[in-house]
């Protein structure tokens, strides 16, 4: 029975679907105006770990991951680079999948851009201004009237007399309040625009989630999530959108990542202490990083270091190492009453706790080098996969170094020449030049196992 934390209730709950075997699921992706960094990435893997689990629990899921390809971010940046915004939007669109794909995060069932749902956000805008919930200020923006909504702040746990004296709310003339915010800016020159029955513009960021959601997955659906920073303002005005126009409930559960810190300060590109995915995997290979991301909870913060990337390297080589050389026949369907593998399960149905199931992969290992049992690889094999993890060809992952380019500049080849050469020196019987070949590759970070079956060799 899976059990997730809804960060609407604070608690952990059983978690039930709507409709009994389908699961609906909304996740607010990327607004593609830069490169993706390492805590977009923490949140794209923690919730792809999520679509599997659910896939794994026999769930038919419809997983939503949208793309925001229009904000005022895109504006500006297309402008500094003096180019379209299509061309913009389409090259990071293009980066971003690159990126994902490396980390192994698959793709979700729908990924909808906002420019392609514009008349479902006129059609949302005007029921929020039937209903009163909305408003055209002089300026020609709409404006959504927070203190008319009853429910505001449930999600943020803010109340209206916090947020009016906090520093989110933005000064504005033509807000009845400060607290309300925009849900149609009117075009200005030389933007891009639409029509609308307000004059010509495009949406707020906020309207765009609950337009596209309502569009794939109806008025109420069972799971959305995202980074903790979404929480508020964005998701609680997603809430308001969305339950004002319809009159119920919008989301069962709402599910928010930890932040990724450095030196213990929330990653971002504001304070500018932020490494880009495609930085990280220059240095450390992609399921070394996704790694790293798994071996914290989702909810609990998570601090980057290199220390800390090298210490997931060294433990996945460990894995992989115990792996090496094994010709293993992986069945389709995992033993859930094996203790392992039943371990594993109870550690992914409370609230995916990943750091437990990484911890029985570890155990698996352990139990392989302990009796040499094949069995315990097959299911080492088996329950990695679900979380996307020991996906590659053993030997050739330990032979690979940052992101299988060598640091110290030794090529496959050389380093094959150089056991070649010692392999001819120890039937010379010359073990000083033996040993010289050995101590020049670990000098250079390679290390080689003689083993009955020959030479092999990993990179440190």
């Amino acid at each position: 029975m899976l059990i997730l934390h809804n960060s609407l209730t604070k608690k952990k709950e059983t978690f039930v679907p709507i409709h009994p075997h389908q699961v609906r699921m909304y996740v607010c992706g990327m607004t593609v105006y830069d490169r993706c960094h390492l805590g977009h990435a923490r949140m794209l893997v923690n919730f792809d770990v999520l679509f599997r689990w659910l896939t794994v629990l026999g769930y038919q899921v419809t997983y939503v991951r949208n793309i925001t390809d229009i904000d005022d971010k895109i504006i500006a940046r297309a402008h500094e680079n003096q180019e379209s915004i299509q061309s913009l939007t389409e090259r990071m669109i293009d980066l971003m999948h690159a990126d994902l794909s490396a980390l192994g995060v698959l793709p979700p069932t729908v990924e909808p851009k906002a420019t392609q749902h514009i008349p479902g956000m006129i059609q949302l805008i005007s029921q929020l201004i039937d209903k009163k919930l909305a408003y055209v200020g002089e300026n020609q923006d709409v404006y959504y009237s927070v203190r008319d909504f009853k429910g505001y702040g449930k999600l943020s746990g803010k109340s209206l007399e916090d947020l009016r004296s906090g520093e989110r709310v933005a000064v504005d003339q033509y807000k009845k309040d400060p607290l309300d915010f925009v849900l149609w800016k009117a075009a200005k020159p030389g933007e891009p625009y639409w029509e609308s029955p307000w004059g010509n513009g495009r949406p707020g960021w906020h309207i765009e989630c609950s337009a596209m959601s309502e569009h794939y997955l109806g008025e109420h659906f069972d799971i959305h999530g995202g980074g903790h920073d979404l929480q508020f303002p964005h998701h609680e005005n997603e809430i308001a959108q969305s339950e004002g126009a319809h009159g119920h409930e919008f989301v069962n559960v709402w599910m928010h990542n930890g932040f990724l810190r450095v030196n213990d300060e929330k990653m971002s590109k504001s304070l500018g202490n932020f490494f880009t995915i495609e930085d990280v995997l220059k240095v450390f290979q992609p399921e070394v990083v996704r790694f790293f991301l798994l071996r914290g909870h989702y909810r609990s913060p998570l601090n980057y270091t290199d220390e800390h990337l090298n210490d997931a390297k060294a433990a996945l080589t460990t894995l992989y190492t115990a792996l090496r050389g094994q010709s293993l026949n992986i069945p389709t369907t995992i033993d859930w009453h094996n203790e392992h593998a039943k371990r594993f399960q109870e550690a992914m149905n409370d609230d995916l706790n990943t750091p437990e199931a990484v911890a029985v992969l570890f155990q698996l290992a352990r139990e392989f080098n302990r009796t040499q049992d094949s069995a315990f690889l097959v299911l080492l094999k088996q329950l990695a996969s679900l979380l996307g993890l020991l996906t590659e060809d053993p030997s050739k992952w330990l032979q690979q170094g940052s992101h299988g380019i060598d640091t110290e500049g030794l090529t496959d080849e050389q380093i094959e020449a150089a056991i070649v050469e010692r392999k001819q020196a120890r039937l010379e019987r010359n073990y000083q030049r033996s040993d010289e070949i050995r101590d020049y590759l670990l000098a250079k970070g390679v290390i080689l196992e003689d083993t009955p079956a020959g030479t092999s060799w990993r990179r440190q």
